[in-house]
């Protein structure tokens, strides 16, 4: 949620920054409206006056005149009129704000789609993974290795699901252990969240506008008013634990790493990607979230990058970061940068993690503050970074670290919590 302010003084860079991101809104509507409800305000509060006078002028002469009778009569009535107008009026102004995207930053480039986005050079690690035989991708692998088995999956839940298996199973916990290990020494806290989210407040997260509740699940009992949505990101759970509530300065940063079962219906993605663990409906991440002030965004964001990039140097997986352009952010997102692993078995780097500024998007939403040095109340910013995708990190193991005889090493950084230094086929 953007400034109510800003907006009225800003109208043109609001539309802008809407178009920029190929979200279409009405800034001069949401103004005439904002502008209706602060007139029919200032008429309630001048009714309210005039009928505390005419109160006090009747207390005082101890009974009323029939005049004074039809006067409050009056004023009852308009009074009534004028609420049911400001109530009108705010809920029209609160449905159309909210349809106003995050703007990016300053440092963005505009752009209409992934197309548009900007490898960093100076930040790609190691070369391509190259091999003297024919790699073989990451389900080929799983399947002689029986690490991941989809034929079965999909008889019980159907396509874009999977069972991790034997080795697959301790290798995740392996990943898990990892990014624990590193983040909680970085002070971050850990936490497990809940995976259901109270339908109201998937609101104030604002990745549900602009058509994006087609791609995640709902659950629960319309009938009963007690819709939930399955988490698609530990985050959409961790961000809004401090709605209506006001942190300290002297906490802050505040960060979280967070473990959860995420929940996806890939929508929109029909046809793409649906062959192995890549794009399932079901996966599971070790997801980093941190609270901010506002003139520390920008150094938390480049450090949650770096700790991504630190996560994948410790597995030795080439990687290059790409910047989102406009038009490939998320509605609430200002700035976000892709952490691409380099896949032999697809011979092309793919989307691994993310980490996203939302600035003080979500926290106006959910209405997220802290106290200043002076005491006064400022709401604070929000950041998130994946550590792991679990899926997708097994991906790029598999296939960065496989041999020719179909065999996969482990990488020298998790042989610590596992009893195998390599996968190879069950006999």
């Amino acid at each position: 949620m953007i400034d109510l302010g800003f907006i009225r003084d800003h109208p043109q860079q609001i539309q802008k920054a809407a178009k920029d991101k190929s979200i279409d809104i009405d800034v001069e509507k949401i103004i005439a409206v904002d502008l209706n409800y602060r007139k029919v305000n200032y008429d309630i509060q001048n009714i309210r006056e005039d009928r505390n006078l005419l109160n006090e002028q009747i207390k005082k002469e101890g009974k009323p005149t029939e005049e004074q009778l039809k006067s409050a009569e009056l004023l009852k009535k308009n009074l009534k009129e004028k609420e049911d107008s400001a109530k009108k009026y705010e809920e029209d102004l609160r449905k159309l704000w909210l349809e106003i995207p995050n703007p990016a930053k300053s440092d963005v480039k505009v752009g209409k789609d992934e197309s548009d986005n900007e490898i960093i050079e100076n930040r790609k690690y190691k070369e391509p993974t190259k091999f003297d035989f024919k790699p073989k991708d990451h389900l080929e692998l799983g399947e002689f290795l029986d690490v991941i088995d989809v034929k079965n999956a999909a008889k019980v839940s159907g396509t874009r699901f999977a069972y991790l298996k034997n080795e697959g199973v301790l290798l995740e916990f392996a990943l898990i252990q990892l990014a624990l290990e590193v983040l909680t020494k970085e002070g971050f806290i850990p936490i497990v969240p809940p995976v259901l989210i109270n339908q109201e407040i998937t609101e104030g997260l604002g990745y549900w506008q602009a058509g994006g509740n087609e791609d995640y699940y709902l659950v629960g009992e319309p009938q009963e008013n007690k819709n939930f949505y399955l988490a698609g990101t530990a985050e959409h759970s961790i961000v809004p634990m401090y709605k209506d509530e006001i942190l300290d300065k002297k906490d802050l940063p505040k960060r979280y790493v967070g473990f959860s079962s995420a929940f996806r219906r890939e929508a929109g993605t029909y046809g793409k990607d649906t062959r192995g663990i890549l794009r399932v409906h079901q996966f599971d991440k070790v997801e980093m979230v941190s609270f901010v002030t506002e003139d520390q965004d920008d150094k938390e964001h480049e450090y949650l990058l770096s700790l991504e990039e630190k996560l994948f140097q410790l597995l030795e997986i080439p990687y290059q970061v790409v910047k989102m352009c406009t038009g490939d952010l998320g509605f609430p997102v200002a700035r976000k940068f892709d952490l691409e692993a380099w896949m032999p078995g697809q011979n092309k780097y793919r989307e691994i993690t993310s980490t996203s500024t939302t600035t003080d998007f979500q926290s106006r939403r959910l209405n997220i503050k802290y106290y200043n040095d002076n005491g006064e109340k400022k709401f604070v910013h929000i950041l998130n970074g994946t550590a792991f995708a679990i899926g997708r990190t097994i991906i790029s193991i598999l296939e960065n670290y496989q041999q020719k005889d179909g065999s996969v090493l482990i990488p020298k950084i998790l042989q610590k919590y596992l009893h195998f230094e390599k996968i190879t086929p069950k006999k």
